[in-house]
């Protein structure tokens, strides 16, 4: 059954207004993966230093989450949105008017500390005014903009390397932030949330306790925070890797990085069908297989520039970068949409619990993509993510046939 005009417009309004809100967040995050090497050269670091710069972002958007769940909770998920973004915007300007790489990294980690205000309580906030049936592809929608974020922070910044230098991608990507912020407090004007509560902290905890004591909810934190770990440390290191074996500089890894937001784009029309026809469980499973090929593919690649014949050029990673998007997209909008119903009447506090299982898993991945690089080698160490992937996906498919409740 279809719902009604007026929820089916609210759920679009919804969807545009906190779409752009992702959009812009995504553009600004990954916008920095292509342009790490000048970053570098810049302050005269080592690529593997700079590198963490993306834990810097990611472990302090983990460890806020719990205490900015109860608050958006108690004082308004919308409110807390808005000042967020704000905030997140602000941090974005110092970072890219910063002398110095440790100001780099300490501007790094407030935006990424301000952003962690964002995403989650917009899920928790789609919980809340989308009804059950229509979520998960309302989410996949959401998730539309995020990734379409993540392409064009990927692929501009490949492009526009050379005429901006990485002071004026990042400062590009804070106005849009910024711009963004002023349109979610013009909506809260329009349309008040409820009167602030009253932030219990005794309270908070005891929610968290009883969120950690359901057997579903620790499921569901415990794949995510794998999700992260084992998808994103390639990350940061993919440009090196591409200009290492000999197929491209920063423009064929953003094209590489804009393939794995391409796919969250395609998933957006395949989500409904999937769901109609074939069934979570087959969905988890086709999840972990793309997402295994794709890591495959890319060892591929720099197995054959190893051997001297990469005639194929960035071809391969390209591919594989889309594979394991559309297996990474398929598999996380599945759980986040299974998480919003775990603990509904402490929506705030139990996506928030998510968030920042799936940070502090996308925090460590770049430590732990960088020892498996050391110790193993890149084709070995995208062999170990890719049949990890694999792995998560066979056993969800059995652990999650049965409903959230």
């Amino acid at each position: 059954m279809s719902a009604p005009p007026d929820t089916q417009a609210r759920t679009r309004r919804l969807i545009t207004l906190y779409g752009l809100t992702a959009f812009t967040t995504s553009l600004s995050s990954r916008s920095l993966d292509p342009i790490l090497p000048e970053i570098a050269r810049d302050f005269a670091a080592a690529t593997d230093q700079v590198a963490l710069l993306a834990s810097a972002f990611a472990l302090p958007y983990a460890l806020i989450q719990p205490f900015l769940g109860p608050v958006g909770d108690a004082l308004g998920k919308r409110r807390i949105i808005g000042l967020a973004t704000l905030l997140t915007g602000l941090a974005l300007v110092a970072c890219a008017l910063t002398p110095s790489l440790g100001l780099l990294f300490g501007f790094r980690a407030l935006a990424g500390a301000a952003a962690g205000g964002i995403y989650p309580l917009v899920i928790a906030t789609f919980g809340d005014r989308v009804p059950l049936e229509g979520r998960q592809v309302a989410l996949s929608r959401l998730l539309a903009f995020s990734t379409a974020g993540q392409i064009a922070g990927g692929v501009v910044s490949g492009l526009v390397h050379g005429l901006v230098d990485w002071r004026g991608i990042i400062g590009g990507g804070a106005v849009a932030v910024l711009a963004m912020g002023l349109v979610l407090w013009w909506d809260l004007r329009r349309e008040p949330d409820p009167p602030p509560g009253r932030l219990d902290a005794a309270a908070a905890v005891r929610r968290y306790g009883e969120i950690m004591r359901l057997r579903m909810a620790r499921i569901l934190y415990a794949s995510v925070a794998a999700e992260g770990l084992f998808v994103f440390g390639l990350f940061p290191y993919l440009a090196a890797l591409v200009a290492g074996w000999g197929l491209g500089g920063p423009a064929q890894a953003g094209l590489a990085i804009g393939a794995f937001g391409a796919s969250g784009v395609a998933y957006t029309f395949i989500a409904g069908p999937m769901l109609t026809r074939v069934g979570l469980p087959a969905m988890l499973r086709v999840a972990g297989v793309l997402a295994g090929l794709g890591f495959a593919g890319i060892a591929w690649a720099g197995w054959l520039a190893a051997a001297g014949e990469g005639v194929l050029g960035v071809l391969p990673v390209v591919l594989g970068m889309f594979l394991i998007g559309l297996g990474y997209f398929t598999m996380h909008n599945s759980l986040q949409t299974r998480v919003t119903e775990v603990a509904p009447r402490a929506r705030g506090s139990a996506v928030a619990l998510h968030a920042f299982s799936f940070f502090v898993g996308q925090s460590l991945g770049p430590l732990l993509f960088g020892a498996l690089l050391a110790g193993l080698g890149a084709v070995a160490s995208l062999l170990v993510s890719g049949t990890a992937m694999l792995a998560l996906g066979l056993i969800l498919s059995r652990v999650l046939r049965r409903p959230a409740a």
